[in-house]
């Protein structure tokens, strides 16, 4: 199996890339579980890379059922450096409209806390930097496609995830706004920090799809609504994806020495049992 360095992980609405070619699907076990999916490997512009839909193919996992550690892990065990996750969010200021894309650069988690959030337990403590959730070189580079992709896109603003799988209530989304968030959504927690804890580079293209519920001039979310716009995002991601990848060039990101510091537990302290379960996240600091 070829190692890649480059990973797309796709939201609701992507569940495949048609522009892959030389396919190879691969089906991992990880230390977390199954992942949602099969990895599909394949060659895009000229590169391999792995490609799994997040919710699994014909959606069949809740924002809070997904099995992210097993995903993230996934990643690694690939070889992934870089981690592009595409996102489908509602917007909740009027210049994001639908069928726009931003490139969000902080998250705030309104989840209930009863997701898995960290690879690290059981005897060890990590506690990584997370100030800027998003990679800003990934990140930089996802806005340049965008651009090239004939997109029109926005660069910066907090993604707020919540826990879903309902959508917002008009108090929650009012809220929302008084905040100045700029979108929502209800997968990148804690996605995002297990990218970080795996040293994977992450970041986002937020697909807009709605306004959430708190536009006066547009009707409350509903799946027909969404589906529409999604159909035609996809499409979109998949351009830019195309474009990004070229500009993906090797480059050394803060994300990929995330641990270096962040181990707090006595080494001699840590049991065998959890020293081979992070292994492929932490060996080399251990």
């Amino acid at each position: 199996m070829t190692e890649v360095t480059i990973g797309v992980i796709g939201g609701s609405g992507l569940y495949g890339m048609k522009e892959l070619t030389d396919i190879e699907e691969v089906v991992l076990e990880t230390p977390y579980g199954k992942p949602s999916d099969a990895y599909i490997l394949g060659t895009l512009a000229g590169k391999r890379i792995a490609f799994l839909p997040r919710h699994g193919r014909g959606h069949r996992f809740t924002p809070t059922e997904l099995p992210v550690r097993a995903n993230i892990h996934g990643f690694k065990q690939l070889g992934v450096k870089y981690l592009i996750a595409v996102s489908a969010v509602g917007s909740l200021r009027e210049d994001l409209a639908p069928g726009q894309i931003v490139i969000p650069d902080q998250i705030y988690d309104n989840t209930k806390g009863v997701r898995p959030f960290t690879f690290f337990n059981e005897g060890i403590v990590v506690h990584i930097a997370f100030d800027k959730p998003f990679c800003s070189l990934l990140s930089e580079r996802l806005y340049q496609a965008a651009q090239k992709a004939g997109a029109t896109v926005h660069r910066g603003g907090t993604y707020v995830c919540m826990e879903g799988p309902q959508f917002s209530t008009l108090a929650e989304s009012e809220e929302n706004r008084r905040r100045g968030h700029a979108l929502i959504g209800m997968t990148a927690i804690p996605e995002a920090k297990l990218a970080r804890e795996a040293e994977i580079a992450y970041g986002m293209l937020a697909m807009v799809t709605d306004y959430d519920c708190w536009h006066t001039g547009h009707d409350a979310v509903t799946i027909d609504m969404v589906i529409q716009v999604l159909m035609a995002n996809s499409e979109l991601s998949q351009r830019v994806v195309s474009e990004v990848v070229p500009l993906i060039d090797g480059f050394d990101s803060p994300a990929h020495h995330a641990l270096k510091n962040a181990i707090i537990t006595d080494r001699t302290r840590i049991p065998e049992t959890t020293r081979q379960k992070v292994a492929l996240l932490a060996g080399k600091y251990l």
